[in-house]
């Protein structure tokens, strides 16, 4: 096991057997009334041990807070499950418990945007390699030379460069650098009712050329003013039925013209019309 910064008032040894009589204590306790200040009490001998294993994992884009707290809750669950005489000594325990908890919480809930599994575990083997290609090479591996470490493409450590922001993703309502230039979310691409509308508009103004002055007007009252039949009967000087029948009159030769746009021509047709025009 490898060691780690003692309680500063105990010497492994004496932390040791502390320890061991703290469980003895809690082995023999009988209500949780008994049980709980026991194991607040192992707790607190091992608090620096947490904040050591969390230190091993900071930089990688987890608040160092975080990974303590999550340090000590795998303390305690060590706490509650150790059975004395099944380990050399309740740390050699409780090393491996934080140290699967942190893990597990990495690839957990580390990532804000979680990239697939594969990514994760080649990710945290490049985190273990790239140091000691470092020391071997003094100088910074290339893609190149982390691919053949670990025997992957290179193609797939690009992909895990790339997949490592999903610990801090910006925000898209961040601000660059430059405060008069708007946040991130004014690039990204957006539905534009306007232009997803701009075909019906040129094919509907075409179809409109068909119909006279009168019965442009008669639409332009009913569908942009938003006249009833009743009032543009009024105007008009006629009846509403006769308001009725008219615009339905224009809407069919508008349907009309419109479907004869956007219906395809028959295949034998446009062979013939080719064959014509060759």
């Amino acid at each position: 096991m490898s060691q780690h910064p003692l309680h500063p008032r105990l010497s492994f040894a004496e932390r040791d057997a502390e320890t061991s009589e703290l469980f003895r204590r809690l082995a023999a306790a009988r209500t949780p009334e008994d049980s709980e200040p026991i194991v607040e009490e192992i707790v607190h001998l091992y608090l620096d041990l947490c904040a050591s294993m969390a230190g091993r994992y900071d930089g990688r884009g987890v608040e160092h807070d975080d990974l303590v707290q999550v340090a000590r809750l795998a303390l305690v669950k060590a706490v509650r499950r150790y059975e004395p005489g099944h380990a050399p000594s309740f740390a050699a325990y409780a090393v491996p418990t934080i140290s699967g908890e942190l893990k597990r919480w990495f690839r957990d809930r580390g990532w804000v945007v979680r990239p697939p599994r594969r990514l994760q575990e080649l990710r945290a083997n490049l985190q273990s390699v790239r140091g000691r290609l470092e020391q071997e090479l003094g100088a910074t591996p290339t893609d190149e030379e982390l691919a053949q470490a670990v025997g992957a493409s290179v193609e797939e450590v690009r992909e895990v460069a790339t997949a490592a922001t999903g610990f801090r993703p910006l925000s898209l309502d961040c601000s660059p650098s430059d405060e008069e230039r708007p946040g991130l979310a004014a690039f990204l691409a957006a539905d534009d009712d306007d232009l997803a509308g701009a075909d019906d508009r040129v094919c509907l103004a075409e179809a409109l050329t068909e119909l006279d002055d009168d019965e442009r007007e008669l639409l332009l009252m009913r569908y942009v003013e938003g006249m009833t039949q009743r009032e543009i009967g009024e105007v008009r000087g006629v009846s509403q039925m006769q308001v009725s029948r008219t615009l339905r009159r224009i809407t069919v030769r508008l349907h009309d013209h419109l479907a004869e746009q956007v219906t395809p021509t028959p295949p034998t047709e446009a062979a013939a019309e080719m064959g014509t025009a060759s």
